[in-house]
């Protein structure tokens, strides 16, 4: 995984080669862009991770994320001078998969980098780190999803998932009927250590991930919360928590 594809879009060049040499020197190849339009145009099939400042003149980050995911569910980290709880929210909903914001330590973004290189290398089958797996599929309620890659489809249909959606989507498929608390779910979908600040960052990503499965995210019948305990998936009708 040392040779993953980074897009790094920041407008401010000292950070931008910071950045650049960090990642360089931990054996990533890096391509630079300074502005959204420019990394639009440097995407690609091979990129495994784009790095994204929110806050650049013309095509702002969000902006760029949202044309990002209507053609890659490459993950995106977002650097912003931002840090307020509604802020980080804004880039979960644009299609973000993580947040960090300014100033950051080296280590910090380094640790971000590899944890979301580390999940999307091993879930989408690319680098050295893919587990050979059985290749197998579940299929639960009409939804299909393969074990070993992010492909998900629906009657038929196939679905456009994030890393972090088709994670939780298959942790929950795996276990239908098991309530997972949100300590739980976070610390095994994003392999990170829970505080009760991360309920927010579930609740986005289990809503964007109930508008692309359920009939009515309103009233979710897969994907269901079990208020005061947690989420599960559901194969029968949801029979309301009293």
């Amino acid at each position: 995984m040392s040779s993953a594809e980074i897009l790094l879009v920041e407008d401010d060049m000292d950070i931008r080669e910071g950045v650049r040499i960090l990642l360089e020197g931990e054996g990533y190849h890096v391509t630079e862009a300074g502005n959204g339009r420019a990394g639009l145009e440097l995407l690609s099939e091979a990129t495994d991770l784009v790095i994204l400042d929110i806050m650049m003149p013309g095509m702002s980050g969000l902006r760029t994320c949202e044309e990002i995911r209507k053609v890659s569910n490459v993950p995106v980290l977002f650097l912003t001078a931002k840090s307020r709880e509604s802020d980080k929210l804004v880039g979960l909903m644009a299609g973000g998969d993580d947040y960090l914001a300014k100033p950051f330590s080296y280590a910090e973004l380094l640790g971000r980098v590899k944890a979301l290189l580390r999940r999307y290398c091993v879930y989408k089958g690319k680098g050295n780190e893919v587990s050979s797996g059985d290749g197998g599929y579940i299929e639960l309620s009409g939804i299909r999803i393969n074990r070993s890659y992010n492909e998900v489809s629906m009657n038929g249909r196939e679905l456009s998932l994030s890393d972090i959606e088709y994670r939780i989507l298959l942790l929950l498929m795996e276990n239908p009927g098991r309530v997972f608390p949100a300590e739980e779910l976070y610390e095994t979908v994003w392999n990170e250590k829970y505080f009760y600040s991360c309920n927010s960052t579930i609740t986005v990503h289990i809503r964007k991930l109930r508008v692309k499965i359920e009939k009515d995210p309103q009233k979710p019948k897969h994907v269901v919360t079990v208020w005061g305990r947690g989420y599960r998936f559901e194969t029968r009708s949801p029979v309301p928590d009293i």
